[in-house]
């Protein structure tokens, strides 16, 4: 038995793609990535022997490392690229001496937290074109399922289920778009002890370089560095511009929000007393065997609601003292790795739960006939305006609204019996599925956005 975390508190990251590509393994592979390819760069401007790039390479394999023994040192200089590194110069026999040259723990950290960023963004992503691609189909297909519409938790006036699943489409490809523009422009991390790249210049003067052109080879080496990871090029050290993390954050804390807004309506929706909704495969209960509970979006709102702290921890960082920070940086490892967890676990379940929901059409005509047509009030103001003036519609409309609440008669019923309306054919202006405004245009607007 181990007590080393294995997400028995969080179903919403256990199991789920991201959950490994954000574990120790994956953080300590995108460690060893990170130094191997700066030696490799370093090979590239000429200022390391081709032999120590594939030395230092051949060398970073994970499974040569104690990732255990690893943590318990990292105590000592309070990260755990100083111990890695030891064990990767050993690791590296007579070439040891070209691993981490010239570059601080922050640069091989930042570096290996935004390779894992853009690793597990490309989970995400795909996770996100399943649930776009399956409200897209949801969206089309009950483009014309009137439903009530809910304000302030009481019925409104009507809508259609399509608009409703376009809306969440919408925000999904919202999501999408600001992860891709953010994982693209996620950099590599390189500037040295206080972020002057004056060590690479050293190294460089010293490999038989000009010492003037030491400078030059510095410069060049970060964009050489971010070609070997394929991650964008930093325009200078940022150490303590925290741009990259803080923009991180704000995609994936819009992200979870996005898929929370669908996962909060499925709850809603598919409660016992209104039901309009399903989830496919629906949890069980440790205690009532009749229950199919809607666990899917359960986590998901789980997720929605922890990721705003997350975000917000991130951000408090930016904040960050001097040329290197104590305390703000180390501040960070933990909520964006759990952040990059929570919205790759929720994205994966929220694909699972619109791939599998289950619409009653009928159940959201008999909910838009329960209300006894008061629905449509709003659109009969506009009809009898012209017959009877505006203050005397509304005036009739509010005073049969409260008949039909009080009587249990249908508001169609008690406007036929008004004298002043005889001869008025209400008959379509009284009936719910025929007052869902422009949602049908507005479901296919927002189909044609790819």
């Amino acid at each position: 038995m181990t007590d080393l975390d294995t997400g028995l508190l969080d179903p919403v990251r256990a199991g789920s793609p991201a959950e490994a590509a954000t574990g120790d393994t994956a953080f300590l592979q995108a460690l060893l990535d990170a130094e191997a390819a700066l030696t490799r760069a370093q090979a590239a401007t000429g200022t390391a022997p081709a032999e120590a790039a594939r030395a230092v390479t051949e060398a970073a394999d994970p499974a040569r490392f104690d990732l255990r023994s690893i943590a318990l040192r990292a105590r000592a200089g309070g990260n755990p690229v100083i111990p890695l590194v030891a064990d990767l110069t050993e690791a590296a026999g007579e070439w040891g001496p070209y691993v981490h040259r010239g570059a601080t723990s922050q640069d091989v950290l930042d570096t290996a937290a935004m390779l894992v960023a853009v690793r597990t963004l490309g989970l995400v992503l795909d996770d996100l074109a399943r649930t776009e691609r399956a409200l897209g189909s949801l969206a089309a297909a009950h483009r014309d399922t009137a439903m009530p519409g809910r304000t302030l938790t009481q019925h409104a006036v009507p809508t259609t289920f399509g608009l409703k699943a376009a809306g969440w489409r919408s925000l999904v490809l919202d999501a999408r778009d600001r992860i891709v523009t953010v994982r693209d422009g996620l950099p590599a991390q390189l500037g040295g002890a206080a972020g002057t790249l004056a060590a690479f210049a050293d190294h460089a003067a010293g490999a038989g370089a000009d010492p003037d052109a030491g400078a030059e080879h510095a410069t060049a080496l970060p964009a050489a560095y971010a070609r070997e990871l394929g991650l964008a090029v930093p325009l200078l050290p940022w150490h303590v511009l925290r741009t990259p993390v803080a923009d991180l954050a704000g995609a994936l804390a819009l992200t979870a929000g996005a898929l929370g807004k669908i996962a909060v309506d499925v709850l809603v929706l598919s409660r016992t007393e209104i039901a309009e909704v399903a989830e496919g495969a629906g949890g069980g209960s440790s205690a009532m065997p009749h229950k199919a509970n809607p666990v899917r979006a359960t986590l998901v709102a789980a997720a929605a609601r922890r990721t705003p702290h997350l975000a917000a921890s991130l951000y408090a960082c930016l904040a960050a003292e001097d040329e290197r920070p104590a305390g703000a940086w180390h501040a960070e490892w933990e909520p964006l790795r759990e952040l990059l967890r929570l919205v790759g676990g929720a994205a994966h379940h929220t694909a699972g739960l619109v791939e599998g929901l289950r619409v009653d059409p009928a159940v959201m005509r008999a909910h838009l006939d329960a209300a006894g047509g008061l629905l449509v009030a709003e659109r009969l103001s506009v009809a009898l305006t012209p017959l009877l003036g505006r203050t005397r519609a509304r005036a009739l409309l509010a005073e049969l609204a409260a008949r039909s609440r009080a009587d249990g008669r249908p508001l169609a019923e008690l406007l036929a019996e008004q004298p002043e309306l005889a001869g008025a054919d209400l008959t379509d202006l009284t009936d719910p599925t025929l007052a869902t405004g422009c949602a049908g245009t507005l479901t296919d607007q927002a189909l044609e956005r790819r």
